[in-house]
């Protein structure tokens, strides 16, 4: 139970955190998103996941360490799923983001520490298993990614947004970020290899040329479809031409060109930092110092509220729109509003009838909710605020570029979203089945030294798909708030920040070392910010994110140790 927990957790964390920055920037819907994650973390897991699980299982805590004592070697185990999970899953739920990998981590070295002691946990580097090697990655990989993720950002720009007409630089030029994106997908693919196929084994030039070969085919493919339809679209600006319009490909080239003030038909990509129920007028030029004056002469008015009760009001904007939903969701959303729980406390007679009765209504929510969350609504920043106003100086200095050149992006980002989507299944599915793993082969072999074992295929199914229900069920918690609350976000910095984060994880977990899918992105997306300038990022926001990766340590280590300790240490009467 509390390996499906950890996984539970590890979606709706670490895959939410991934699938941030497409939805946060409007590249897709949170249930596209929701489809692309099932289809993409099933398959980085089941082709290269059990690579970092040998890692957890055997290189923090050494087997012999349990003697060949099958029992001690199951609760060590299940103390440390039962830790980091219950950290993992208090920090989801007030949407303060951890690193689902280090918690678990932490507490497998806590349960070592309690079990045989601090000098019997592989505390150095031990050919890239231990400890060193693996918190290493906790200063390596951030900076990594944001390496890479400020690299291929600055690519786009100098190629596309410095132009003094960068709709058409968008348009020809798109085939070449299809041909980065689909490499590294296919590197990914190809070198890590399924170890079923051997393909990890090939020579270089073989994995060179597959990789490069499917990245060249993918652009050709976007060179005769794509780029017709989308010079149609927004350089043409034919308000006519639809998506499945993209299959006639060359025929599209004989469209006319639209006349008079026609505008391209694109989405708009802008990120609204207001909420709707803003007094201001987007229209008046208001100065600082007028503005500051008109705060106080408000506060003088009426009392400041908290942001507690802000975010409540945020929330019930939420509900509200869910209320209007002609769905299941709506009507339990409804029913709950429209028959509250009475005065008194929980016992009295009349509130447990109406506890019984929104049972129907309250378990549809818990299925439909996460799958109907509004995250944009959510992400609306609150005016007035300290937040609010630190994250508007955020995006001001933020460049802003032309939709039609992000719409292009938009697209490239679906392939870098799930390129970071199959690296997640293939790096932390093997972090959360190891332990789950450990368990079960010594609870059916009774041999604490059959940990060695490999991987079972149905057990990092089952692990995935639970890593993917997490996702759906729970990750709005942190999708609302990493969203957009590090920097400014859209579909050309969202494709910089997943492409980085991917090429991160992957090389990473080429050498065995787990490292956390949320620490890569978070490094991806400040590493793209800072191209903006120093103030384009939100660095209390980021700070906060380093001191949670810090304290995760400690915590995660205690809650799976202490109880370990505990148990080992209880007194044991003869019989």
């Amino acid at each position: 139970m509390f390996a499906l927990l950890d996984a539970f957790n590890n979606g709706a964390n670490d895959v939410a955190n991934a699938w941030a920055t497409s939805v946060s920037s409007r590249s897709i819907s949170y249930r596209g998103a929701m489809v692309c994650a099932t289809v993409f973390e099933l398959l980085g897991a089941l082709t290269v996941g059990a690579r970092t699980a040998d890692t957890i299982k055997n290189g923090i805590i050494p087997p012999s360490t349990f003697q060949g004592n099958a029992g001690v070697q199951m609760l060590a185990f299940t103390c440390a799923l039962a830790g980091a999970s219950s950290w993992v899953m208090w920090c989801t739920r007030n949407s303060a983001h951890v690193s689902s990998t280090y918690s678990l981590i932490s507490a497998v070295a806590g349960v070592g520490v309690a079990t045989a002691g601090a000098r019997n946990v592989q505390w150095g580097w031990n050919n890239g298993k231990g400890l060193g090697a693996i918190f290493a990655g906790l200063a390596m990989a951030p900076v990594c990614a944001a390496a890479f993720g400020a690299i291929i950002f600055g690519l786009i720009r100098t190629i596309v947004h410095v132009r003094k007409n960068p709709v058409p630089w968008a348009v020809w030029t798109a085939p070449f970020f299809f041909l980065v994106a689909g490499t590294v997908c296919a590197l990914s693919i190809v070198y890590k290899g399924s170890p079923n196929l051997g393909l990890d084994k090939r020579p270089p030039w073989f994995i060179a040329s597959v990789s490069v070969g499917t990245g060249v085919g993918l652009a050709i493919l976007s060179a005769i479809f794509f780029v017709p339809w989308l010079h149609a679209k927004v350089i043409k600006k034919d308000q006519n031409v639809k998506g499945w319009q993209v299959l006639t490909g060359p025929a599209l080239w004989a469209t006319p060109y639209a006349t008079g003030d026609a505008v391209a038909k694109v989405p708009d990509y802008s990120v609204i930092q207001h909420g709707p129920e803003s007094a201001r007028n987007s229209t008046d030029d208001i100065s600082v110092d007028d503005e500051k004056i008109m705060v106080e002469q408000v506060a003088e008015i009426r009392p400041l509220k908290t942001q507690k009760e802000l975010n409540q009001e945020a929330d019930e904007r939420v509900y509200a729109k869910l209320r209007q939903n002609k769905g299941a969701i709506g009507w339990a959303m409804r029913y709950l509003h429209d028959h509250p729980m009475g005065q008194g406390a929980i016992y009295e007679t009349h509130n447990l009838k109406r506890a019984v009765q929104r049972i129907p209504a309250m378990v549809v929510v818990a299925a439909l909710y996460g799958m109907h969350y509004d995250i944009h609504t959510a992400q609306a920043g609150i005016e007035g605020t300290p937040e609010g106003n630190r994250m508007e100086r955020v995006y001001s200095h933020a460049t802003k570029y032309p939709n039609e050149v992000e719409h292009t992006y938009s697209f490239i980002q679906l392939i870098t979203a799930c390129t970071a989507s199959f690296a997640h299944g293939a790096n932390d599915v093997g972090n959360a089945v190891a332990p789950w793993a450990v368990i079960y082969s010594a609870w059916s072999t009774g041999d604490a030294a059959k940990s060695k074992l490999p991987v079972a295929t149905w057990q990092i199914a089952v692990v995935a798909l639970t890593i993917v229900a997490g996702f759906v069920f729970y990750g709005y918690n942190i999708m609302r708030v990493m969203g957009n609350k590090l920097t400014y976000h859209s579909p050309s910095r969202g494709t910089s920040m997943e492409l980085g984060a991917a090429i991160t994880i992957l090389v990473f977990s080429q050498y065995k070392l787990p490292v956390s899918t949320s620490m890569c992105i978070t490094g991806a997306t400040v590493g793209v910010g800072v191209l903006g300038g120093y103030k384009a990022v939100n660095w209390q926001r980021v700070g906060l994110l380093v001191l949670s990766w810090i304290v995760t340590i400690p915590i995660a280590g205690m809650l799976a140790g202490i109880p370990m300790a505990i148990i080992l240490n209880a007194p044991r009467f003869g019989i």
